[in-house]
């Protein structure tokens, strides 16, 4: 199937590793040109220089998504770099769990503000997009821990509310032909990553956890790209506004 992807202009946040460098990738394979932010500037040179070798545009810039002003210029950079945004995905995490103060912040610097701030940024470049082409689209990665609670937690609150406040993008931009979507991966393993580390130094825990997926199994980064993507391209474009689960069934809910 032909997404319709190639030439298109695609952002990731959180676009070095794990996910988000397998949502990079696919755009990339797809025809994309990309760029991507992270911390780590030697994990961004790497991706960067991986993603041209796939014959697209790529470029990248090391960022702290705490930073509200340092994410604002690098989406207004990547834009004027890329030659303007089709698709935009805030991904990047804090990762934290746990109930103080410090946790909290942290979730909500860097998932609640700023998926708030990548967009507000992106919105300029994404209506001319839409009305340029008739489409265009914001992906935000949220958790299946969003609808789960054993306890405070400051991750599955969080990540809770980014899937209200997508809703709300969705609806207020669905006539100017802009989408929002998001993503909400269940366990995903990959070396380096939360599990990748649960596995090397809990394994009777990681254990646990693959036998509480019906599949047996973890995502792999690739598996979560795979739905991101196909959300971000104009195969969907009458889609908006949902919260796409990609769980393997380990959450007992429906979702409607």
């Amino acid at each position: 199937m032909d997404l319709g992807l190639r030439g298109k202009k695609a952002v990731v946040t959180g676009g070095s590793r794990g996910i988000g460098r397998a949502i990079a990738d696919l755009l990339a394979d797809e025809g994309a040109d990309v760029a991507i932010c992270a911390r780590n500037a030697e994990q961004v040179a790497a991706a960067v220089e991986a993603l041209k070798a796939k014959g697209v545009n790529a470029w990248g810039q090391v960022v702290d998504i705490a930073d509200g002003q340092a994410l604002k210029a690098f989406v207004q950079q990547a834009g004027e770099t890329l030659g303007g945004i089709d698709i935009m995905v805030s991904n990047a995490s804090a990762l934290v769990q746990g109930n103080g103060e410090e946790e909290w912040q942290a979730m909500f610097d860097i998932d609640v503000m700023g998926a708030v701030r990548t967009f507000e940024a992106a919105k300029p470049f994404l209506l001319k997009a839409g009305e340029a082409n008739g489409d265009a689209a914001f992906l935000i990665t949220s958790s299946v821990s969003a609808a789960q609670a054993d306890n405070p937690s400051s991750y599955g609150t969080m990540k809770a509310a980014l899937i209200h406040y997508a809703k709300g993008v969705a609806r207020e931009n669905a006539p100017k032909h802009v989408r929002c979507n998001v993503i909400s991966p269940g366990t995903v393993f990959f070396e380096g990553g939360v599990w990748g580390n649960v596995k090397a130094g809990m394994p009777q825990f990681f254990e646990q956890m693959i036998k509480r997926n019906p599949t047996g199994r973890m995502a792999t980064p690739e598996e979560v790209a795979a739905a991101t993507v196909f959300l971000a391209s104009p195969r969907s474009a009458f889609t908006t506004g949902i919260n796409m689960l990609v769980d393997g069934a380990i959450s007992s809910r429906v979702n409607f």
